[in-house]
């Protein structure tokens, strides 16, 4: 086993962000009364807890999940802040694009735009790298291709109006540091990393483009995907809402990457865990070696020393 314990576990970073407004703006351009936002996976959870926040700052809000009830059910929580007028309900299968076209065609003809897509819509089924083929295609079909299939529905409408707009594609640290237990939500995650970062560039080249992508990367929270057992919240886990919070706060400063804290990892450890992975590639360390028996202590001083670097 090599001594070398890879790179500095912690290199300051110069960050720049394309900030869409200053942050000491009193309106921002999106998230402001009047204007659209569409959810996908809108009924529970962090969709929800969106929904609820978007609506108290008076946007429209079109609310899109395969569970009609459980959708019915958030959407009277909606109403109750922003009205019935203004609160689409549509029940949606994102892995089917007629499902899709058919919630982009609804959004347009009633308000004309959307500022904000939320595509959030996500599923969590056991699975097992040479096991459960089904699990793997169910996962992959909501949660890789729901998000392509709204992609590809919704931004060609979104790259021809006036008025700026967003894209936030709901990822997860398990696309980036690929913990084992579930390897095709890890895998479906990854790809929606890479597939928002790819379409973060080709906005940003387009001539003249008022839309603006962003990966939104939860931490521990506190959901019915999380939760399967019901029970209290974790005090390690954050709820919707304060996920949701610290994720429209960062959105509006510009930041593609929105890595979400919780109360057991804090951002300083995320970035280390982040490091550390990307290290295994570069240092041709085992795959995943912050698990393997060889590797884990090191790995735990590595956080130590990186932790105490930072204070």
């Amino acid at each position: 086993m090599p001594l070398d314990r890879g790179p500095s576990p912690f290199t300051p970073s110069h960050r720049r962000f394309e900030a869409m407004s200053p942050l000491d703006s009193e309106v921002h351009p999106v998230f402001h009364a009047g204007r659209v936002a569409v959810i996908t996976g809108a009924a529970s959870g962090i969709g929800k807890a969106a929904a609820v926040e978007l609506a108290k700052l008076g946007l429209k809000i079109a609310m899109a999940d395969v569970l009609e009830d459980v959708l019915a059910l958030a959407a009277k929580e909606v109403i109750s802040i922003v009205g019935e007028a203004n609160v689409l309900v549509i029940p949606t299968d994102v892995s089917k694009i007629d499902d899709v076209v058919r919630l982009r065609d609804r959004v347009y003809e009633a308000w004309g735009e959307v500022a904000v897509l939320l595509n959030n819509a996500a599923i969590g089924p056991d699975s097992k790298s040479w096991k459960m083929l089904d699990n793997w295609k169910k996962t992959f079909d909501v949660n890789l291709f729901g998000v392509v299939n709204v992609q590809q529905t919704f931004v060609p409408s979104m790259l021809h109006q006036e008025n700026q707009a967003v894209v936030i594609n709901t990822g997860s640290k398990q696309g980036i540091t690929n913990p084992p237990g579930n390897p095709a939500y890890n895998a479906a995650k990854a790809a929606v990393k890479s597939l928002t970062e790819g379409l973060a560039h080709e906005l940003r080249e387009s001539p003249a483009c008022n839309v603006t992508a962003h990966l939104f990367i939860p931490g521990w929270t506190f959901t019915g995907l999380t939760a399967r057992n019901g029970g209290e919240k974790p005090a390690g886990a954050w709820t919707a809402e304060e996920t949701v919070l610290f994720m429209l706060d960062h959105v509006r400063a510009g930041e593609f990457y929105i890595l979400c804290p919780d109360n057991e990892s804090r951002h300083q450890l995320d970035q280390l865990r982040i490091m550390w992975g990307a290290a295994d590639v570069v240092e041709g360390r085992p795959a995943l070696s912050r698990w393997h028996k060889d590797w884990k202590s090191l790995f735990e001083e590595y956080v130590r020393d990186g932790l105490a670097n930072m204070e």
